[in-house]
């Protein structure tokens, strides 16, 4: 029944816009806010999804009504000098993409953590030598 009802009304705004499918869809939108039955075969489907992702997100803390809240609050506590958490890390992660101190694949700097080049003991130039013996080397 609800799935009859919203197809029905979305050929109803597709009727009245002459098939122009962005207004079709700004018709039915505007529609939803008056008619919540309509909402509710619209988004039937999803319903379970939408819930879902909702109660993860305040689970761990991303609620809006929650955080604007609190980060009023602890603005008000702290100094205005101090950058939110959210609007730093942008900022970190642009110094971490784009710093020179930033490790690059095979490219370590090695000397940092005071670990000197040892020499290579003579049994492991023999693994070595045993392993490439019999090989051609690529021209």
């Amino acid at each position: 029944m609800s799935r009859e009802y919203a197809e029905g009304r979305i050929k109803e705004a597709l009727k009245k816009t002459n098939g122009n499918a962005v207004r079709a869809r700004q018709q039915v939108i505007a529609w939803t806010y008056e008619d919540p039955k309509l909402l509710h075969a619209l988004t039937k489907a999803h319903l379970s999804g939408i819930v879902a992702y909702n109660i993860e997100r305040i689970l761990a803390g991303r609620g809006t009504a929650e955080t604007t809240g609190q980060q009023e609050a602890s603005s008000t506590s702290k100094s205005s000098a101090s950058p939110k958490k959210e609007e730093s890390f942008g900022v970190e992660l642009l110094k971490a993409v784009a710093g020179n101190s930033g490790a690059q694949f095979g490219l370590e700097s090695y000397s940092s953590g005071g670990t000197a080049r040892k020499k290579v003991s003579k049994s492991h130039i023999d693994a070595i030598n045993a392993l490439t013996k019999g090989r051609k080397s690529p021209e």
